[in-house]
């Protein structure tokens, strides 16, 4: 039987032990305070960047791992009986990490196959294919049926944020096509799409709790569409109304049937304290 071993990288906010049941090999991106850096999740909790950005006077900023930090989690792989290996990336509109993984797969290409696959997606939507390539692989999928689970995925994905602030986004330079929020009043709470990879402007609305409700909204609407959708998710940046939120959706969605996730460094750089994302999978078209 194939054994095909799955990695991505830190941008994907999946829950530790979630990667760890499932055997997903997750690379670090970094990130700096200043002159302080730092690698995600292993020296700084989710936790422990929020804390960090609420007491610091300059915004965080992230850097790609290294070819050499992938080249060395291929080899392992390698060594521990891996057939193959499918890397799920966070968007390559977003971050040069594709490019460092690409590298390393090359470096390696006599060794091991390596399948780099871009998400176009972020968080918990990078996240959520990645665990479906994790559980294709534990039923022993090859390396190329397990890659065709993942590029199934990428074009069904929707990733949606609200954010508390446009700061982080504006300074961090990836706002994107949500440019024409700069001018508005700070008290407009901006919703985003980053289901292209990129981030798109998806609405505002004057208040958090309406832009919590029109996420919910949002679910609710292409569930009512499509009949059902998959792999709903939740992703948050240290938020206190993560519960409120859960409550709106569980119209929609059993919270026990709802991924939760905290939102880590690589994404919370750029998206703020506070920030909520959503994220699930429309069913894919029945071809006759």
């Amino acid at each position: 039987m194939a054994k095909v071993c799955i990695v991505t990288d830190s941008a994907c906010d999946l829950p530790p032990e979630l990667a760890s049941i499932h055997g997903i090999e997750i690379v670090p991106l970094s990130v700096r305070f200043g002159a302080e850096e730092y690698v995600d999740r292993r020296d700084l909790t989710p936790q422990e960047f929020w804390a960090k950005v609420a007491a610091s006077k300059v915004l965080p900023e992230t850097a790609a791992p290294s070819p050499g930090a992938y080249e060395m989690v291929f080899r392992r792989a390698k060594e521990d009986g891996c057939d193959g290996i499918v890397v799920v990336s966070l968007s390559s509109k977003l971050s040069a990490t594709i490019g460092a993984a690409t590298l390393a797969a090359q470096a390696v290409s006599s060794e091991i196959a390596v399948d780099v696959i871009d998400s176009l997606s972020i968080t918990m939507g990078q996240g959520t294919m990645t665990l479906a390539a994790a559980k294709a692989a534990a039923t022993g999928a090859d390396l190329v049926a397990v890659g065709a689970v993942v590029r199934d995925l990428v074009p069904r994905t929707r990733v949606f944020g609200a954010l508390n602030t446009l700061e982080n986004l504006k300074k961090g330079g990836r706002i994107g096509g949500a440019q024409a929020l700069i001018g508005s009043l700070l008290s407009v709470k901006p919703i985003l799409d980053i289901s292209s990879g990129a981030v798109e402007q998806a609405g505002k609305q004057r208040t958090r709790s309406k832009s919590l409700a029109h996420l919910a909204q949002l679910v609710a609407d292409v569930k009512a569409q499509h009949g059902h959708v998959e792999n709903v998710a939740v992703m948050h940046g240290d938020a206190d109304d993560v519960d409120e939120f859960l409550t709106l959706l569980d119209k929609s969605f059993p919270r026990e049937e709802i991924l939760v996730g905290q939102i880590g460094a690589v994404i919370g750089t750029h998206g703020g304290p506070g920030v909520m994302g959503l994220t699930f999978c429309i069913p894919a078209v029945q071809r006759n």
